[in-house]
């Protein structure tokens, strides 16, 4: 019998808007969130329009708001926010999808750029156990470094982590994504659904 998965991006997909960055404007303030900006914004640029590295900008922009941070004093932060978010960020057609998914017996699983800090408690609020995102290191002294541990989860990597979990093949592989971000993953997809946003509704395929 074949198994049936389901990926699902999370910021844009399941959210109706990005995470990440309001997170780090929580934790960092505003004020230091404008300066990191400003301090990057020609290599910023460049990733943007993929003349550059949106990797190592991003680790970049980690290091100046969160690194040297007390691990364990983030979780608690990412825990309050992936409650929050849970609870106030999500698009209702999608988590309907995502419910329909479960009933049905597939393997559901959240495929994400975002960080684990919020997006483990959001995921296990919304009921999936298995998630695939960008995690933060931390060093001997229980600090967060900026550095991610391995690549960060976004394009091929994507469909590269999924493949490491679930294995090449093998199981009927439905994907969610909204970005270029996803193309992969979506690409690889028996039923790739690319999420339309056009006239501020999400258009999908009747199951």
């Amino acid at each position: 019998m074949t198994t049936t998965l389901a990926a699902f991006d999370f910021d844009g997909t399941l959210t109706r808007a990005d995470t990440l960055g309001p997170f780090l404007r929580e934790v960092a303030g505003t004020p230091t969130m404008v300066r990191a900006l400003a301090a990057d914004a020609p290599r910023l640029a460049l990733a943007g329009i993929g003349r550059g590295s949106r990797d190592r900008a991003k680790e970049r922009l980690l290091r100046r708001l969160v690194g040297g941070r007390e691990h364990a004093e983030l979780i608690t932060l990412g825990r309050e926010y992936g409650e929050r978010v849970a609870k106030t960020a999500m698009r209702s057609e999608m988590i309907a999808r995502l419910h329909w998914h479960v009933a049905e017996g597939h393997d559901v699983v959240i495929v994400s750029a975002s960080l684990d800090i919020y997006l483990d408690r959001a995921a296990d609020l919304l009921g999936v156990t298995t998630v695939l995102c960008s995690r933060l290191a931390v060093d001997d002294s229980g600090r967060v470094t900026g550095s991610l541990v391995g690549a960060n989860c976004r394009g091929p990597e994507k469909l590269a982590r999924i493949r490491e979990k679930f294995g090449p093949g093998g199981y009927e592989l439905w994907a969610y994504g909204d970005s270029a971000g996803d193309d992969e993953m979506l690409a690889a997809a028996d039923h790739a659904m690319r999420i339309d946003r056009r006239g501020g509704r999400i258009r999908l395929p009747t199951p």
